[in-house]
């Protein structure tokens, strides 16, 4: 007599996975995202009752937040979006895109090309494969130098139709949600021109120095890293406070040999790849990455002028 075979349990979903698509703990950046357009709300309100310094002191933190999300919040969510139940993680692109200024689908391709590339040298062709490589504009073999790269890659970025069109040609549908982004950003700095032309005139500058913190925060994750080991395309800092508040983006290294790790794995994986990355050589920083340039083994990174021109 054969004995009868139990059928097989279906493993418990986990509690979280009817909210959050790959851990509680994403409660926190999502969090943040409300409370970053709280925030931003709330500077618009109380505009009128403000001083101009205190103006000022709001549109620099605009700024500082603008490049904290670009490497920690919103950086998290193109690798692994938030939420189990996908319109609200449109909703979630919807506003980091008028907090950022900046369509989060087209960031989230400009980012995966970035990881595509890791940083790499200039091919053939006379380009890179990664957009906001630091070989991109060098020369002899050299990354651009800091504070050229800061500065002038937010204006060599490709404008929004353009990278539109380059999603569409794999994937439509998020070239129109990206377009969407796009369009919401226009309409709603319209109506605040109307409503309050002082504010938004204000921030534009501070827009641009966020995105340039952002620039900075990418010199020094890949200034003498080396694109041609998957192991050793990033620059890590274990710092514990830039750790704490960028979302542990300092396990950059790691995070670029294996970037659909979650965020609050990091420090299990360094522990995982750490013989592996002794072994290449991978570079250390002990300050937070936008802190770099006070780091003496930094300024050991050769560097060459930008060229004039390369070809697109």
């Amino acid at each position: 007599m054969t004995e009868a075979v139990a059928p097989a349990r279906r493993a418990r979903p986990k509690a979280h996975a009817l909210l959050f698509r790959y851990s509680a703990w994403d409660a926190v950046p999502a969090a943040l995202v409300f409370v970053h357009l709280g925030l931003l709300l709330a500077f618009l309100y109380f505009w009128t009752q403000m001083s101009w310094p205190e103006r000022v002191a709001g549109a620099v933190a605009y700024g500082v937040a603008i490049g904290w999300s670009l490497d920690s919040v919103s950086h998290n969510f193109i690798h692994n979006p938030f939420f189990a139940w996908e319109p609200l993680n449109r909703l979630t692109s919807l506003i980091l895109t008028l907090e950022l200024g900046t369509p989060q689908t087209m960031y989230g391709y400009v980012h995966m090309r970035h990881h595509a590339g890791n940083s790499d040298r200039i091919g053939a062709d006379g380009t890179t494969i990664d957009p906001i490589s630091l070989y991109q504009y060098g020369a002899d073999g050299k990354v651009e130098p800091p504070v050229s790269y800061v500065f002038r890659q937010f204006w060599r970025d490709d404008g929004p139709f353009t990278v539109a069109a380059k999603i569409r040609a794999k994937r439509p549908k998020e070239a129109t949600q990206a377009l969407q982004e796009f369009w919401a950003i226009v309409g709603v700095y319209l109506v605040l021109l109307v409503l309050n032309w002082q504010f938004v005139l204000l921030l534009a500058p501070f827009y641009y120095l966020g995105h340039c913190l952002s620039f900075l925060i990418a010199w020094y994750e890949h200034a003498g890293a080396d694109p041609d080991q998957p192991i050793a395309t990033g620059v890590s800092t274990y710092e514990p406070l830039y750790n704490w508040a960028f979302l542990n983006n300092g396990f950059h290294a790691e995070h670029h040999h294996r970037p659909k790790a979650h965020w609050t794995k990091m420090a299990a994986l360094r522990e995982e790849t750490r013989e592996a990355q002794a072994a290449a050589g991978v570079r250390t920083l002990k300050l937070a990455h936008f802190l770099g340039f006070a780091d003496r083994s930094a300024a050991r990174v050769p560097t060459a002028r930008p060229l004039k021109n390369i070809a697109r």
